[in-house]
C-alpha cells in the first residue's frame, strides 16, 4: 500500500483549504492534475542549491528547477545579495530606476542582433506583445505557429479550452515543426497576408518527446521571411541562457530571428521577461503599448544583471551540458540494463523522458511516483531542467534511483497510477 497519504498529509491539508477560496485549489501548470494527483506534492516550502523540500519535510533532488527558472542554483548567494541590496533602495517606484538602463544595454551586448530591449514579468506578456509589434510592422494580421507549441496562456495560445474564442485564433495558423514545405506552401497561398512567425527553439511538447530542428529548417524558414516581409519571432523563453550565453539561435545554425522573447533562466527565479529586436523592428515597437505596475521593478532587474554576469564567468551553459550527457549515458544504460524501452530526447540541459509504447502515460507516471518516493523529482510529462548547481554526484545519485526504479517496475513491484 503507498504511503503517499502520510508522506504528503501537509500538502493534502493545504490542498484542501486552498480548494475553499482558489478556483480548483492550485490552477495551471502547478494543478495536481498535471502531475500524479495524491502520490506528489503539492505544496513547496524551502529550497537551496539543486535540492527543495516540500510543506511536509521531504526532500527531493529537483530535475525540474521551478519549471526552468533555476539556472544557477535556488538561493544562489550572489543573485540573492544584489536583490537584497536593491531592495534596501528601492523596488517598484513612480519610475524606471538605473537598473533598467543597464539590463536593456546588457540585453542588447549580449544578444548578437537586439538594437532594443523591452521588460515584462511572464514569457506570455511579451509572446504575445512580439505578435503585436509583427503586425504593426507589417500591417498584416495572420500569425503562423508550429502545432503543439507553448507561448503562453493568452487567448491567441492557450492550450487550455475556456474563456477564448474563435475570434480569438481567427488569424492564427499552424504548420507542423519542422516541416518548411508546409510553412511555404502556407505562405505561397496567402500572399502578403503573413506578419509574422513564431517557434521555439526546438520542438518540447508536454507528454511527447522533443524535437530538435532538422538540418536547414532554420535557415529555410528565415530565407523565406526574408523574401516574403515576414517577422520572425524567437520563443526563447525556456530554453534561453541553457544552450549559449547569447541566446539559443546562436546554438542553431541558421536560426536568424528578427524578436526573440527570453524569461525563465534570465533571473534565475526572480519574475522578469525580456524582449529584443533588430532595429528596423524599433518603431513598431515603440508604437505598441507594453505597461504593467510591476514591469519596471528594480529588484529582478538587478537579480538579471547579476545572473547573466554570473552564469557567463562560470561557464554555466557548459556545465550544464556536460551534467547533461553524462545524465544521458547513465540513464540510457540504466534502462538498457533492465530493458525498458525508454529515452531522452532534446537537447541535454532541458530533455525529455519517453516510455515507448506508454500511450496513456501510466508508466512515466509510475516512474515519477516511485522516484519521488526516493527522493528525486522528475515531472512525468514535461521536459526536465539542469542546473548549474547539480553536481555529477547528483547525476550518479539521480541515475542510480531510476536504475532501481527501473528493477521495482520490471518486478512489477510498481504500479501504474491510473489517474
Amino acid at each position: 500500500m503507498s504511503d503517499s497519504p502520510r508522506r504528503y498529509a501537509q500538502s493534502a491539508a493545504l490542498f484542501a483549504r486552498a480548494a475553499a477560496v482558489v478556483p480548483g485549489g492550485i490552477y495551471g501548470h502547478m494543478a495536481p492534475t498535471l502531475m500524479v494527483p495524491g502520490e506528489s506534492p503539492y505544496f513547496a516550502a524551502r529550497s537551496e542549491g539543486a535540492r527543495y523540500w516540500d510543506a511536509d519535510g521531504n526532500e527531493f533532488l529537483d530535475f525540474l528547477c521551478g519549471y526552468g527558472p533555476n539556472l544557477l542554483g535556488y538561493g544562489h548567494p550572489e543573485v540573492e545579495e544584489a536583490a537584497a541590496r536593491q531592495a534596501r533602495d528601492a523596488n517598484c517606484l513612480n519610475h524606471p530606476t538605473a537598473r533598467f538602463v543597464e539590463l536593456a544595454e546588457r540585453m542588447t551586448a549580449l544578444v548578437d542582433f537586439a538594437a532594443w530591449a523591452v521588460f515584462g514579468k511572464n514569457g506570455a506578456d511579451l509572446t504575445t506583445w512580439a505578435i503585436q509589434v509583427a503586425r504593426e510592422h507589417t500591417g498584416r494580421k495572420k500569425i503562423l505557429r508550429v502545432a503543439g507549441a507553448y507561448h503562453g496562456a493568452h487567448a491567441w495560445c492557450s492550450p487550455g479550452h475556456g474563456g477564448w474564442i474563435e475570434e480569438d485564433r481567427a488569424h492564427i495558423h499552424t504548420f507542423p515543426w519542422n516541416d518548411l514545405d508546409a510553412f511555404r506552401d502556407f505562405v505561397r497561398r496567402h500572399p502578403g497576408e503573413v506578419a509574422g512567425v513564431i517557434t521555439t527553439a526546438w520542438h518540447h511538447p508536454n507528454f511527447s518527446p522533443a524535437e530538435l530542428p532538422k538540418p536547414g529548417f532554420f535557415a529555410g524558414l528565415v530565407e523565406t521571411c526574408r523574401a516574403e516581409g515576414i517577422v520572425f519571432i524567437l520563443d526563447d523563453v525556456r530554453s534561453g541562457f541553457r544552450l549559449h550565453h547569447g541566446g539559443s539561435h546562436r546554438f542553431f545554425p541558421g536560426c536568424e530571428p528578427d524578436l526573440a522573447v527570453y524569461c525563465k533562466a534570465l533571473a534565475n527565479g526572480h519574475p522578469i521577461s525580456a524582449a529584443v529586436g533588430r532595429s528596423f523592428l524599433r518603431k513598431a515597437a515603440a508604437r505598441v503599448f507594453l505597461t504593467g505596475s510591476y514591469w519596471n521593478s528594480a529588484v529582478p532587474m538587478a537579480a538579471a544583471l547579476k545572473t547573466l554576469e554570473v552564469a557567463e564567468r562560470d561557464d554555466a551553459v557548459g556545465r550544464i551540458a556536460k551534467l547533461g550527457a553524462r545524465f544521458r549515458a547513465g540513464l540510457h544504460a540504466a534502462a538498457a540494463r533492465h530493458g525498458i524501452a525508454a529515452s531522452l530526447s532534446g537537447h541535454d540541459s532541458m530533455p525529455n523522458w519517453n516510455f515507448a509504447d506508454d500511450p496513456n502515460s501510466y508508466r512515466a507516471q509510475a516512474f515519477a511516483c516511485e522516484a519521488m518516493r526516493r527522493g528525486v523529482f522528475f515531472h512525468p510529462h514535461h521536459n526536465w531542467f539542469l542546473c548549474a548547481a547539480h553536481t555529477e554526484a547528483d547525476i550518479d545519485h539521480a541515475v542510480a534511483v531510476a536504475d532501481a526504479v527501473f528493477a521495482a517496475m520490471n518486478s512489477d513491484a510498481v504500479v501504474p497510477a491510473e489517474h
